[in-house]
């Protein structure tokens, strides 16, 4: 099967973003960001995904994070799009539940065509630093919006606040490797009756 990879480039007045992605990785992740707990969050991603993933991100962090986390989101939800391609023979959908010692949860993607995310999270009110937790759910919104893609997320069990995002990002991993993976059966068929996705 061919390699799929991708590489996406976002650039405005707020952020400028590069991104190299292979979805047939060995999870190397390589991320350099000016937020290093979403840089921390991004390698967990790559590693449990087992994608091969290198981001350079600068932006303007001196207002807040919010147009970093969520031009990330956007960026690598086009990455994925792109390295995704015709998408003929993905599995589409995919979801797994993972721990972080006391916090469980839960995400579930379908690769549908269609924008959606369902976010039940709750967080005590700060990550580490200056980062707000309502930025995550951003950048998840953001990755559905670029990669057309229903996104379920939730907190089974609560914990301390990296936990419970730890523990996201890295079911998000999870769930993104199932759903990209391909049947070598159905490597000319769409996953959808309706023959479009």
């Amino acid at each position: 099967m061919k390699k799929r990879r991708a590489y996406c480039r976002r650039k405005t007045k707020e952020t400028d973003i590069a991104i190299d992605l292979a979805i047939e990785g060995l999870g190397h992740g390589d991320i350099k960001t000016p937020i290093p707990f979403l840089s921390h969050m991004l390698d967990n991603f790559a590693r449990h995904g087992a994608f091969d993933l290198k981001v350079r991100a600068k932006g303007d962090i001196e207002i807040d994070d919010h147009h970093t986390f969520e031009d990330l989101g956007l960026a690598l939800g086009e990455a994925f799009g792109k390295a995704l391609g015709d998408k003929k023979g993905i599995n589409r959908a995919g979801y797994f539940v993972f721990p972080m010692d006391e916090a469980l949860s839960l995400v579930a993607v379908d690769i549908s065509g269609r924008a959606h995310l369902t976010y039940d999270v709750k967080f005590k009110p700060y990550i580490g630093g200056h980062t707000s937790p309502d930025l995550i759910k951003h950048f998840f919104e953001a990755f559905c919006r670029a990669l057309k893609t229903t996104l379920h997320v939730r907190i089974i069990y609560p914990g301390e606040v990296h936990h419970q995002a730890e523990s996201m990002f890295k079911a998000f991993g999870k769930a993104m490797k199932m759903a990209c993976s391909q049947d070598k059966r159905l490597l000319k068929k769409l996953p959808s009756t309706k023959g479009k996705i």
